[in-house]
């Protein structure tokens, strides 16, 4: 067979959560022995071409499709769709949700989560519009839709009315990496003293990093506990409140509080971080999947996290689930595992156990069997 990809997502850098899914399935789809009798095409824009490319290689049956778009815009409803009616592979496969209104009866569309459903007023509306328009048209016209979790495939059924028997659910990988990098922080570039609480991914307001603060006020005030608060991340919706929120809590502390912005960091920063976290917070609104909460069990590391959408599916019994509309019940949640030793051994463990269920080469697999259907 031809399997044509729209591979654009997993070359984009900074990569973040859709774009480390792309990245990782393409890369272990590679590396897959049932895969060497097909041909995949992996269409990429010239534009993404000329600023990365693969830091893998890629057997002679992976095959780069250059398509050249003179605009910034619109690649996958004209140029793509130009190529899907004049060179049309036998499954195309959409890991990004845009399904391109010219396209193959047999394509495979990957629904990440709707978040903009739930927390409209974190997106613009034109934003919202087009999100919700092109997941409605992806599960009305793909042949197959794949949901990244349950709670996922229950969405597109509750709020879009999707047939049941045509969402499967195709759960996300998690790297776990054997190399020591504890003790590593300090001397770093980061340079970040120990013990620290530590948020990663953007600092936006769907995912709650406001909740986050108030609950490290609380933390520190009622608590007086010595951690710092590290938050590592690129900026996304609503960071200028955020940031005039830590600059009002620094203030009325004296610096006290101890919160460090990091911004966007690389994977080796990101391994380092997680390695040496006292806890990791993720009390988001809405999760598609919740990659962070699995890095943060694969390295180790004791989790908070919400008891809403995918995180429990997603996190097991190797975490501790709170409300992430109650800063309080944070605030508790992280004093609990500070000062019990004992729940935090059984965190660690269970979350390393947790991980064992989730790997991209599993991914790839059931992906792989998917678009062979």
């Amino acid at each position: 067979m031809i399997i044509g990809i729209n591979a654009t997502a997993a070359i984009k850098q900074p990569r973040t959560g859709v774009e480390q899914y792309a990245y990782q399935l393409i890369k272990y789809l590679t590396m897959l022995p049932e895969a060497t009798e097909h041909r995949f095409f992996l269409y990429l824009s010239a534009e993404v071409l000329k600023k990365n490319c693969f830091d893998f290689s890629l057997p002679e049956n992976f095959i780069i499709k250059d398509l050249r778009w003179p605009l910034p815009f619109l690649w996958t409803q004209i140029r793509l769709a130009w190529e899907m009616l004049r060179r049309p592979p036998d499954v195309l496969f959409v890991p990004v949700h845009i399904l391109p209104l010219i396209h193959p009866d047999n394509s495979i569309v990957v629904i990440h989560g709707l978040e903009y459903e739930y927390f409209p007023q974190y997106y613009s509306f034109l934003s919202r519009l087009y999100l919700r328009w092109s997941t409605k048209y992806a599960v009305r016209h793909g042949r197959k839709i794949i949901a990244v979790s349950e709670n996922t495939k229950q969405d597109l059924i509750k709020l879009y009315g999707a047939e049941a028997e045509k969402i499967g659910v195709v759960r996300h990988g998690v790297e776990v990496r054997s190399e020591k990098l504890k003790g590593g922080c300090h001397n770093s570039k980061l340079k970040i003293e120990k013990p620290y609480l530590l948020y990663l991914g953007r600092t936006e307001t769907k995912k709650n990093v406001a909740g986050i603060l108030e609950a490290y006020k609380i933390l520190k005030e009622k608590y007086q506990i010595p951690h710092l608060l590290i938050l590592a991340g690129a900026p996304g919706f609503g960071y200028e409140n955020l940031k005039l929120k830590i600059g009002h809590l620094i203030e009325i502390r004296n610096l006290a509080l101890g919160i460090k912005e990091l911004g966007y960091i690389g994977e080796n920063e990101k391994q380092v971080l997680l390695a040496n976290a006292d806890i990791f917070l993720f009390p988001s609104f809405y999760e598609g999947f919740g990659l962070p909460v699995l890095e943060a069990q694969a390295a180790g590391v004791p989790v908070v996290t919400s008891s809403v959408s995918s995180l429990p599916e997603v996190a097991g019994e190797g975490a501790l689930l709170v409300d992430p509309k109650s800063p309080p019940e944070i605030a508790k949640a992280v004093k609990r595992l500070i000062d019990d030793l004992v729940l935090r051994d059984k965190l660690i463990q269970s979350g390393l156990e947790n991980v064992k269920r989730f790997s991209w080469e599993k991914c790839a697999k059931e992906m792989l069997d998917v678009l062979l259907s």
